[in-house]
């Protein structure tokens, strides 16, 4: 406890440089890009558009009615998969790739999947603009008592991606294979976190597999607040606050044991 502490009363002394990365960030990816970022809002909704008319067909025809509100629903799962997905994949390159500036100065190397798990945090955010769009167009009713919730899993949500990103950005630095692993591995996560299907369509076994997924509890949790309007399930509240927990400790405890051999490996 006095290490996550301690960590984040660094990342506070270093909150300058954070912002200054992050705009950095937002800088470099919609450089030369006309519509700049309006992409942030553009690309999850054209991505949306596609998987609609792929799997609404497709759920459909497994269950008669389908999924109720299925463009909001999937939405809701691509947003949140993308913020884990891209968070993850940047905070495992940024220590290495700022190899050279911290053989110059001295800075400490967990800022840098912090600020890429931030950098994630803030495009996510932009990216609601589209699901405020799609609640619009297709007039789905909001609670608002429930959509205050909704900022529970998403911040439980930042601090397991900040965990996991911990974890990759040491391990890469040592084998480099970790990132076509991870590429890999996301691929099939994608079919395991209930983003375009109800796992209650399934059998039971399978639902048993998935509900074993962190990615899942976060996913559900932020519809149950937003788009179902139930509010936060307590054993799911718990759920998602156990997976960050043990992903940060984890993912602290890694980083912090390695860091001092990363320089022989850059």
């Amino acid at each position: 406890m006095q290490t996550i502490k301690s960590h984040f009363e660094g990342g506070w002394r270093y909150r300058y440089l954070l912002q200054n990365l992050i705009t950095r960030d937002f800088k470099l990816k919609y450089r030369r890009s006309i519509l700049g970022v309006a992409w942030s809002v553009l690309n999850p909704l054209l991505t949306c558009l596609v998987m609609y008319v792929v799997f609404g067909a497709l759920m459909k025809g497994l269950r008669g009615d389908g999924i109720p509100n299925f463009a909001a629903f999937l939405l809701i799962g691509q947003l949140l998969f993308n913020f884990f997905r891209e968070s993850t994949t940047m905070a495992m390159e940024s220590v290495l790739k700022n190899a050279p500036l911290l053989r110059k100065v001295y800075i400490p190397k967990y800022i840098f999947p912090l600020e890429k798990t931030c950098f994630g945090f803030v495009n996510c955010l932009f990216s609601f603009v589209a699901l405020v769009l799609v609640l619009l167009f297709t007039w789905t009713p909001v609670s608002w008592a429930t959509l205050v919730l909704a900022v529970y899993p998403l911040l439980t949500l930042f601090l397991f991606n900040l965990g996991v990103g911990l974890l990759l950005s040491a391990l890469y630095v040592f084998v480099r294979d970790i990132m076509h692993i991870w590429e890999v591995f996301c691929t099939l996560l994608v079919y395991g976190s209930a983003i375009f299907y109800d796992p209650n369509m399934m059998d039971g076994w399978v639902q048993w597999v998935i509900k074993f997924n962190p990615l899942y509890h976060y996913i559900t949790a932020f519809r149950e607040c937003v788009l179902w309007g139930i509010g936060l399930d307590p054993v799911r509240a718990v759920i998602c606050l156990a997976c960050a927990a043990v992903s940060l400790a984890l993912g602290l405890a890694v980083f912090k044991k390695t860091q001092d051999k990363f320089v022989l490996y850059m």
